[in-house]
């Protein structure tokens, strides 16, 4: 059973990925007329019905809480634990609005994968070139300034089952230097979904989104001592309710 769901999976990941690929792109092009945001709005509809369509095919059960939490409009960082790939997959088809994510560089180098990456506003990190990485954090400070939102994993790397790592340095940045409010994301179980077998197992997963933490007004002190420790208890408090949650 576990193979035939490995297969169905795969099957829903890639296929729709090399026709809908074309559509993105068209999309995109046709921003450019004057039609950015209903565009973008259209490529996200496609890239969240492709990832709950994804999501299902696991058959997972998914329990997810505080939604409500998610300001609708408004420039905005969600900061996510990260312990599998199922995690982006998971945020796309439930935070009901455009999000971006900041990617290895490397996947820029997977075909068609790569694509929907940059329609959907992610951007691609070249970690051991500082004057790059800086570049794109940049990037992902003027697109959340505009009104989009970002991923950041704090982490800066799965944890595979690991719990929750120490924060990189400075991951917040882009929170922090565009003053957007941060909404906090808890995933349990998403790593027992496929990387630990590596065969899809229909297993339970939370997703807990946290009330918004408010940046704009905090002291440069109070962004480099505090907020870290703040965000980081509040995702570990979501993992502690996904993990005993029934």
């Amino acid at each position: 059973m576990a193979l035939l769901k490995t297969v169905i999976t795969f099957i829903v990941v890639i296929i729709p990925m090399l026709i809908l690929a074309p559509v993105g792109v068209f999309l995109y092009l046709v921003g450019f007329l004057g039609l950015r945001t209903p565009m973008t709005y259209m490529i996200y509809k496609i890239a969240q019905a492709w990832s709950k369509a994804m999501v299902m095919s696991t058959g997972c059960s998914l329990a997810v809480t505080g939604q409500e939490h998610i300001p609708k409009k408004g420039g905005l960082c969600f900061v996510s634990n990260h312990s599998s790939v199922f995690d982006i997959l998971l945020i796309v088809s439930l935070v009901g609005r455009p999000v971006g994510f900041i990617a290895k560089k490397e996947l820029g180098l997977v075909p068609f994968l790569n694509i929907w990456i940059f329609l959907i506003g992610g951007l691609f990190i070249d970690r051991k070139n500082i004057r790059k990485a800086l570049k794109t954090i940049n990037t992902g400070i003027k697109q959340i300034k505009s009104g989009g939102a970002m991923v950041v994993f704090p982490e800066g790397t799965r944890s595979r089952g690991q719990g929750l790592l120490p924060f990189r340095s400075g991951a917040l940045k882009l929170a922090t230097q565009s003053g957007a409010p941060i909404v906090s994301i808890a995933i349990t179980g998403s790593y027992d979904v496929f990387e630990r077998t590596y065969r899809v197992q229909s297993v339970p997963v939370r997703v807990t989104f946290g009330p918004p933490i408010n940046t704009a007004d905090l002291s440069p002190e109070e962004r480099r001592k505090n907020l870290p420790d703040q965000v980081r208890k509040a995702i570990s408090a979501g993992l502690e309710r996904g993990r005993t949650s029934p």
